[in-house]
This record gives C-alpha cells, structure tokens and sequence, in this order.
C-alpha cells in the first residue's frame, strides 16, 4: 500500500508523478487521515508491504516519523516497511544518527531518488554512510531526463557511483507524460540503448531496472533489450551483450517431460 504521508518535498521536482498535490495540502500531516490509514491497514490482513512516500517522508520530524513507524510495525500482518525519499540526495543534512537509529528500529528499506553524479557529493556520501551502517537497506529509482542524464556515459557514472555509496541501482523510468514535463521526456528507446550499454559492461549489481509505470494504476513494466533472438528446433538463439549469438539446449514440451523421457513407464 501507498501511504502518503505528506505533501512537502525538499526538493519540487517538475516531473514529479504526484506534483499536482505537493504543496497543495490535500496530503498535510494530519493525525485523524493517518488514524483513518491505519485503521485500514488493521483490517486489510491481505497488505503486508507498506511504502511511504508523499511529499518526503524524510520532511517528518524523526518524532513524527517514529511515531507513525511504530504503530506500522505493531500492526502483525505488515512485513516490509519502506521510504521513498529524495532528503539524502538533496538535503544530507538531514540524515542525522538519530535518524538513523529511529529507521534501524524498524527495519525500514529506502528508496533514494537520484538524477545525475553531481549529486554524489561528500555530504551525500557521508549520510548514505550514515544509513548503511546504521543497517538500512538502500536503493535507487532516476527518471530519464533528456539532455540531464539521457546517455549512456552519465547513467553509467551515476549507477557505478551509487553503487560505490552502497546504494543499489533499482529503477530508471521512463519520465511519466506529466503536464509541463514534455520538455524533459525521451524515447522508450533511450531507455533500452542505456540498459544496453550498462548491461554486461558493468558489474551486475550496478544494473537497474528499465520500467514504465503504466497508465491508471497498472503498475511496473520491466523492458529488457531483446537477447532472446529466436529458436531453431530445441535450441534457442540468444545474443550476448557483445552481439555474440549462442544456442542453449531447451527442448520442446513432450522432450522436456520427465515422463515421456522415461516412456511413460512406472518403476
């Protein structure tokens, strides 16, 4: 479940899929909405990863934050707490021992939200530094921003350099067709050229996800390049990142059953 938490940001992003409510109140820190929230989270046993997002989370003051942390976790059937958050990336600052200790409480996971390496700066180091030691699983989500960081050699330095923060690379997304955003906005083919790139060139760990969160709720739509070139008879062909064509054994359906290759006998 997506819990909005709040509709204050460190940073206002003009791309932002939910900027036509940050800063407009409608997602103000309210204690009867979060009451109302968390009464149905109580009685909807099927919901067991909760993400806060807003607005930033991270906006909270670490009492706020605790507060609301600890009645999530007192609810038995809620399994994954996690943030979504731009704080660390824009505002480190933020990012205090205290903060930390009060997410390791928790257990809390964390989306950061990073665009381009310059944002990788020694305070931006030192609060992803204070995170990770503080036992907080970090990851990463950039949204593919023309003329920002819409090429192959900015991505790979951004991804290498999370990396390197320990912060995993998780998402890069295709820019959602926001009102006042079309500037920004590239091909899905932008996309897969730089997984392309990244793909085999790279230490896995550096590779993110290439997703489009589909219109009207529809969710993640991972796109890969296309390795899988075809099949002949129980082979199929696949590419490697050099453009290396391979056959890997995988035998039709009635070869491949245990039971037509024992003839259907019983012991």
């Amino acid at each position: 479940m997506l819990f909005l938490v709040s509709d204050h940001c460190a940073v206002y992003c003009r791309y932002c899929t939910r900027s036509r409510l940050v800063g407009s109140g409608e997602m103000a820190v309210d204690v009867t909405r979060w009451n109302a929230a968390l009464d149905y989270l109580r009685a909807t046993p099927t919901i067991r990863d909760v993400l806060l997002s807003g607005g930033d989370p991270l906006t909270l003051s670490d009492a706020r934050l605790d507060h609301l942390l600890s009645r999530l976790r007192d609810i038995p059937h809620i399994e994954f707490l996690r943030i979504g958050t731009k704080v660390p990336a824009v505002l480190p600052q933020r990012i205090t021992p205290e903060l930390a200790a009060v997410l390791r409480r928790y257990r809390v996971w964390m989306s950061i939200h990073f665009t381009h390496p310059a944002e990788l700066t020694p305070e931006v180091a030192r609060a992803c530094d204070l995170l990770a030691d503080g036992g907080i699983p970090l990851g990463s989500q950039t949204v593919i921003l023309r003329g920002i960081n819409d090429n192959l050699a900015t991505m790979k330095e951004l991804m290498l350099g999370l990396l390197k923060n320990r912060v995993r690379p998780y998402y890069i997304y295709q820019c959602d067709p926001i009102s006042g955003s079309s500037h920004f906005r590239t091909p899905v083919s932008t996309g897969l050229e730089i997984i392309e790139g990244l793909r085999g060139h790279i230490t896995g760990y550096a590779v993110p996800q290439f997703v489009i969160d589909a219109p009207g709720g529809g969710g993640k739509i991972p796109l890969l390049p296309t390795y899988v070139v075809g099949r002949e008879g129980d082979d199929i062909l696949l590419r490697n990142y050099e453009g290396q064509l391979f056959r890997y054994r995988d035998p039709l359906a009635a070869e491949a059953s245990p039971a037509a290759a024992n003839g259907n006998r019983r012991p």
